[in-house]
């Protein structure tokens, strides 16, 4: 009987000894974790201080998570997002909801009879009733090209436009202060048919070249022409922000090659559809083989969501609709707002300056205003401080230096379409930047 009590004793303090062990053991490893979560989430806090203005767009959605133990966080205002537009497109519900079913978009081909064969006919005739309604461009009677986003719409342009039995590459330039993407787009693909030569103000070589004409113009949101004048020059003109929202609306645009997006125009970014508006019959038959023989035509999906988006806008801006709030007058009134708090902000601080533009008559919102772009271009007035944007870099600013843009460091672009709590944030630290 001792026997067995002694031996049941050791197996019950066998079994407590291991529960303590393993207990002690569990304990050990949480905290381990917790030290290796802490660790991990301070080194992404501080590497986010160090995103230049060319990270990619995982760096920069990286760089949005807060940083921990109370340190102040980081604002990424380096790429145009333009997640501004979520608050009205949320107000409007299911107005823009589609449904397709698992049998539509099977096939490649959306009209045939078309020289862009899978321009699906829904979205080109909102296309065109959406300029008519707004009156900044004509795109009745001419050659629509949908492609993914506008920049595969310039790449098919330049293609397009290119010699094709030249014996050097043709020149693509535009004026500084430029977009930052062109140089890296025209040149990425090392093409024997063009090459990017830089500013267009400083060009001076003979033959023909391609000139792009952003207007308004990314970054600054002035209204451009084209520089260079000469009889051997192609335009291209981007009009992706000649909208009412950013600019006022003089004039329907009548260009021979003129690229637009649903990125900046209603918000859509993640959609990746651009258009282009084309006169002539043979560069809309080249820009459409390009984008055949780069991605088999543009998601059809994509392209009736965009239709569906389009005709909401438009049947809002009618004065005899009820489809809801214009959203010329919405996006305009909320860029109006961002615009005079970045210019108090810039007042308060005596560290900065925005360009100053002069109101003109828009004939859509039938009143003068002026342009109140959807970047800003702003610059560090301090003597010491020759690189601004690791100027801003250090108070957990980002945003994306002006040689990226053929132009000084002194300059930075931020973008004004951010979301209300990044952009307010950004503007109440960029008001408490007082000379050291």
């Amino acid at each position: 009987m001792g026997k067995i009590f002694h031996l049941v004793s050791l197996k019950h303090l066998l079994l407590v000894s291991i529960a303590l062990n393993v207990s002690l053991i569990l304990r050990v490893i949480n905290i381990s974790e917790k030290k290796i979560l802490h660790s991990s989430s301070a080194l992404v806090s501080k590497n986010n201080l160090h995103l230049s203005s060319s990270s990619s767009l995982t760096s920069f959605a990286n760089a949005r998570i807060e940083a921990q133990d109370g340190e102040e966080r980081v604002i990424n205002l380096d790429h145009g997002d333009p997640t501004m537009y979520e608050k009205y497109w949320q107000q409007e519900g299911d107005k823009t909801t589609i449904v397709i079913p698992g049998w539509q978009s099977l096939s490649y081909f959306s009209d045939v009879s078309n020289i862009c064969w899978f321009l699906e006919p829904e979205f080109a005739k909102e296309v065109v009733r959406l300029h008519k309604v707004v009156g900044n461009a004509i795109a009745e009677n001419r050659h629509i090209v949908v492609g993914t986003g506008s920049t595969q719409l310039f790449q098919a342009a330049l293609y397009a436009l290119s010699p094709q039995d030249a014996l050097e590459p043709i020149s693509v330039v535009s004026a500084a202060p430029y977009y930052s993407s062109y140089p890296s787009i025209t040149d990425c693909l090392k093409s024997g048919l063009y090459k990017w030569a830089g500013d267009a103000h400083s060009f001076k070589k003979e033959g023909p070249y391609i000139e792009l004409v952003t207007s308004p113009n990314n970054p600054d949101g002035f209204v451009r022409q084209s520089v260079v004048n000469r009889s051997e020059g192609i335009l291209v003109h981007d009009l992706a922000y000649y909208w009412p929202q950013y600019t006022s609306i003089s004039f329907p645009a009548d260009h021979d090659l003129m690229l637009f997006t649903v990125s900046k125009s209603t918000g859509h970014a993640g959609m990746r559809i651009g258009w282009a508006i084309v006169k002539d019959t043979e560069v809309a038959k080249k820009m459409t083989k390009y984008i055949e023989l780069n991605t088999i035509g543009v998601s059809k999906d994509s392209q009736l969501r965009a239709a569906k988006v389009l005709k909401v806008v438009s049947n809002s801006c009618e004065s005899s609709s009820s489809e809801g709030e214009n959203f010329f007058e919405f996006s305009h009134n909320q860029l109006a707002t961002r615009w005079e708090l970045l210019r108090l902000a810039v007042q308060k601080s005596g560290q900065f300056s925005v360009p100053e533009f002069a109101p003109q008559f828009c004939t859509f919102l039938s009143r003068d205003f002026k342009p109140q772009p959807a970047f800003a271009w702003l610059k560090c007035e301090q003597e010491e401080v020759n690189d601004c944007e690791s100027f801003l870099r250090s108070k957990k600013m980002l945003t994306r230096s002006g040689k990226h843009f053929g132009f000084s460091p002194k300059y930075v672009r931020i973008s004004m379409l951010d979301r209300d709590q990044n952009y307010n944030l950004f503007v109440e630290r960029l008001s408490n930047i007082i000379s050291s």
